[in-house]
């Protein structure tokens, strides 16, 4: 990327995560392969990077070329928010837009069930920006029945419409095996289908169980010891050797040997990107992070 590129983040295409930056109007995408080198120096100020727009296929820039604040997971102004189309429908202030829709069941680790909706044109793309270990389509429909279907679900105590980032990360390496999510998931499919027979949604049963841990690369060489970015800032530098992204996180190790940084790449969106190779990481806020211990299964003896 050269001067002038700002960044969109970090997004799946295909069931491949994806670097963005924008330009105006011009768009420049880099697939995140595992074990490329990446620096870069940011240059702000931080700048909002407009909004979907209904009938809209790409993004349209900020008509104001807002600034926004430099350490938040918001990466648009106030106006930009009003008009977005993906944040009308998570707060449904669009109440049916003609499309069919999915609803989901998705796994983030022990005691972390989560139910959810998305277009159904968008295929995995919202399962695997979310981070989902594993997940499964359970009905389609039109907006309103499958909205209505997963207010049904979480009502139920079944599963819940959402978890905060960090307690997702903090459940990564807490996934047992592929035959454990996947009987979890179906058994959780089979209890919401009886909640929802008569809600003018289609059923999907068969529907297979998709795993995501070893695209992640959660299967095993698990840090014991990480910094999280919690904060970026004009002039500082992000580098380090990329591991397999999980949704919105890319995970960075440090030539030096150090703790590899674990970036959510919403706080890198906005910010102006020049090439930094073979710097180190410098100027960033960083908070140390210990993976929390496996659970002690062994029988107590007294």
């Amino acid at each position: 990327m050269t001067g002038g590129w700002v960044s969109t983040g970090l997004g799946w295409r295909d069931g491949r995560p994806v670097l963005s930056a924008v330009h105006g109007r011009r768009v420049h995408e880099r697939e995140a392969v595992p074990g490329t080198a990446v620096g870069w120096l940011l240059g702000g100020p931080r700048r909002c990077v407009g909004a979907w727009l209904a009938g809209h296929d790409e993004r349209t820039p900020c008509p104001h070329h807002a600034v926004i604040a430099p350490d938040g997971a918001a990466v648009q102004c106030p106006s930009c928010q009003s008009v977005d189309r993906g944040l009308a429908l998570a707060r449904d202030q669009i109440l049916d837009d003609g499309r069919t829709y999915r609803l989901y069941l998705a796994w983030f680790g022990e005691g972390l069930l989560k139910v959810g909706l998305t277009a159904e044109q968008r295929g995995s793309a919202r399962l695997l920006e979310q981070g989902a270990l594993a997940w499964t389509f359970a009905a389609r429909g039109s907006l309103p029945a499958v909205r209505r279907a997963e207010l049904t679900v979480a009502a139920s105590g079944l599963a819940r419409e959402r978890f905060k980032s960090r307690t997702k990360v903090d459940h990564w390496w807490e996934h047992g095996d592929e035959e454990h999510r996947r009987t979890l998931l179906t058994g959780a499919r089979a209890r919401a289908h009886g909640l929802l027979r008569g809600h003018g949604v289609e059923l999907l049963a068969d529907h297979p169980v998709t795993d995501h841990v070893g695209l992640f690369g959660l299967t095993g060489g698990a840090p014991g010891v990480y910094r999280a970015v919690e904060g970026l800032a004009d002039g500082a530098v992000l580098a380090g050797l990329l591991r397999p992204p999980i949704g919105r996180h890319l995970l960075l190790d440090q030539p030096d040997g150090g703790p590899p940084l674990l970036l959510d790449t919403r706080l890198l969106t906005g910010w102006t990107l020049t090439p930094a190779a073979g710097r180190p990481s410098c100027g960033l806020a960083l908070a140390e992070r210990v993976r929390p211990a496996e659970p002690d299964t062994q029988e107590a003896l007294f």
